[in-house]
This record gives C-alpha cells, structure tokens and sequence, in this order.
C-alpha cells in the first residue's frame, strides 16, 4: 500500500444494458460523451492542481463501457492522469466495441492491461443475460489485443445463469482456456431487484441456485488451477505477475482517486463517491463545484474489520488474532482454511463460504481489537 494511488475512472455509456446490470449506466446519453470526457478532464486538473493527484501506480477505466468512447477520447482522459514509472492502467472492454487500431491507439496512449467482458461462450447464456456480442468476436479481440502488443488482459466470465448446465460452463471455461488468457475473472450471477433479470425472478421465473454455483466454482478452480493460473483472490485467477495492480491495492485498503460521475473514492480511511448521473457530473464540474455527493469516514476498528475480511479472500490470508484462534483451529479441521505462521488462508471449500467464514473468526475475535489486515504492503503474488 505505502505511498501506492489508484486511480478509478467511470465511464458510464454502454450500447445496451445488461438484464443483470445494477450499475450506474446509461444507454441514451450519448449526446453528452463529449462533455463528459471534457468533465472528467477538468476534475483531473483540478486534483492536479490541489495536490491530491499524485503520481498514481494503476488507473482503471471502468463501467460501463469504457471501449464506447474514441480511443482518442479515453486517451485524453489518460494523458491528464500522472503516473508513476511502470504504472499499470486497464480499460474494461466489451468484445464488440473494440479493433485493432483502436487497440493500438491505446497501447500507443499508455494502456497496459485489457479487461473483456466476455460472461459466456453458449449463446443461450448469453442471451439469458442480455448481452449482445457474438462469443466467435472475443477470439477476435484477444488477437487484436496481441497484435496491439498487449502482454496481459483479463477474460471476465460469469457462472450461474438460469439454464446454464454444467456442460455449458465447461464449454465456456474450455473455450475462454484455448484463448490462453494471463487472468480470469469468473463471479456467481447475484440477481439485483432493480433490474430486468431481477423483475423476472420477481414474476417466477428461475434464479440461481446456490449448490449449482457452487459446482460450477469448484469445476472453474480445478480447471484454472490446472492450466497454470492460481487463485489470488476468491474470484479470481492469474499466471504469475498478471494479477490486477489495482484490485490488490483496492483490496489492501489502499487510496484511490474517484473520477466520472458515480465513482468511489478512498484516503486514509474516508470514502466518497460522486454524483450519480453523468449530467449531474458535467453540472458540478462545469460550475466549478465538487462532484461529491456523500461521504463517510470508518473508524479504527471498521477499517481492521474490512482489511480482514478482504485479505482473508486472497490468496495471502489474513492474519488471525489470538482471540479468534480456536475458532480458526476449528475451521480449519472442518476443512475450510489451513492455519500457517499464525495466518488463515481459506480452502476451495472455504472460499464458497468465504463470508460466514469471515463472520466467524471476526465474532470469535477479542472486542475492540485484535484485527489486522493480512496482506502486507509491498506482497507480490509470483
């Protein structure tokens, strides 16, 4: 963590939205793309200009749709963000939205990381969710990536879908596999009630079942793990030195900068995040107003609860105070963690209960203390 910035770039325009999408995207607010590109700009000069934008170790364009935007467009954004020698900076893309002279452009403007949003390669899958993309263009995009010069991207996959069988996510594991990717990404489908999907489990139609996500992680795991790329973190896996820069900083508790309307920000233990909508967003900044619209600050002991909880779901454990011990020796002999150096690093088991695991070394631990993160600044996963 140490002196580390992040910095999180919201993009919120996307051609569709998704039937599970609960984030803050839009799909008719092009007309406004200019402004804001313009906006998030400004708000970077002015971070510039009051000192808060230091030099910053990884910057994530996310959304959204970060790949709608020109390349010209995004790499203007990217140009007013100061980074450190060696930063990492990752653009989410969807795999209809992207060719190779866009991906050139931005390699060629300090892009070094992909991130396609790829869910499914079974059609019907596919569809269920609302996407839109053809699973035949993501091998397109991956040799469009390679061809840009990109030596790591991150295939974001989602298992758990209402008529998905497990045949269907080997198929899609089998297919995301040949594509020989540095990092997956793979999440159960959580259905948010605010969305297409979730009216539709609301009117009785199928959700998704906890002991069929729950296969489906262990049969991604194995597969995974056997083609050389480890679990770091509950849901994700990479090859040695591919693992995301900037989720591990996020993870680690470390600060980050919010820029674009409903972004989230993070310094020494204050959260905030900025206006929801992007008109709101390119008001606040063209009147020269904050774009804050809440904040809260965490007390000592909600910080160590939350770096806990967080450093338990990588790969480097969480350390366990001595209060909770016991606790943690029994769940260890349950099978769901292993207890080494005084630090509990979950099973394959254990990570599908990461949370009650969790809850449970965190009940058991002494009140008021006793709570420390678990993933040291300065780890490196290789």
């Amino acid at each position: 963590m140490g002196t580390d910035l992040g910095v999180y770039v919201h993009i919120p325009f996307c051609a569709t939205r998704c039937d599970y999408c609960d984030f803050a995207t839009w799909t008719d607010r092009a007309a406004i793309i200019d402004e804001y590109v313009a906006a998030c700009r400004t708000q970077l000069e002015h971070l510039i200009a009051t000192g808060e934008a230091r030099p910053a170790t990884s910057v994530f364009f996310g959304g959204g749709t970060p790949s709608l935007l020109e390349a010209h467009d995004l790499v203007s954004i990217l140009d007013r963000i100061p980074r450190a020698r060696g930063a990492e900076v990752t653009v989410e893309c969807n795999p209809d939205s992207v060719d190779e002279a866009k991906l050139f452009a931005y390699r060629a403007g300090g892009v070094t990381r992909l991130s396609f949003g790829v869910q499914s390669m079974a059609v019907h899958v596919l569809a269920a969710l609302g996407r839109t993309h053809d699973p035949a263009n993501v091998a397109h995009a991956v040799a469009a990536a390679r061809a840009a010069g990109f030596e790591t991207f991150n295939l974001d996959l989602i298992y758990g879908t209402p008529g998905e069988s497990l045949d269907d996510w080997r198929a899609t594991m089998a297919g995301a596999l040949a594509l020989e990717p540095p990092h997956v990404s793979a999440y159960a489908l959580t259905v948010e009630p605010a969305t297409a999907l979730g009216r539709r489990v609301a009117a009785g139609a199928p959700a998704p079942v906890d002991d069929d996500q729950a296969a489906k992680y262990e049969i991604a795991d194995e597969l995974l793990t056997a083609a050389g790329l480890p679990w770091y973190e509950v849901s994700n896996w990479a090859r040695p030195r591919h693992e995301c820069r900037h989720n591990l900083h996020t993870w680690r508790g470390g600060d980050y900068l919010a820029i674009g309307c409903a972004a989230h920000g993070h310094r020494h233990g204050r959260r905030w995040w900025n206006v929801r909508t992007p008109e709101k967003f390119v008001e606040r900044i063209g009147a020269g107003e904050d774009p804050t619209a809440g904040d809260e600050v965490l007390d000592d002991a909600t910080r160590a609860e939350e770096s806990f909880v967080l450093a338990l779901r990588t790969r480097e454990g969480a350390i366990v105070p001595d209060g909770a011990r016991p606790e943690a020796e029994r769940l260890a002999e349950s099978g769901l963690l292993r207890l080494d150096d005084g630090r509990a690093r979950l099973s394959r088991r254990g990570r599908l209960l990461a949370s009650d695991v969790s809850a449970r070394l965190l009940v058991a631990a002494p009140a008021g203390g006793g709570i420390t993160t678990g993933a040291a600044a300065g780890t490196r996963y290789d």
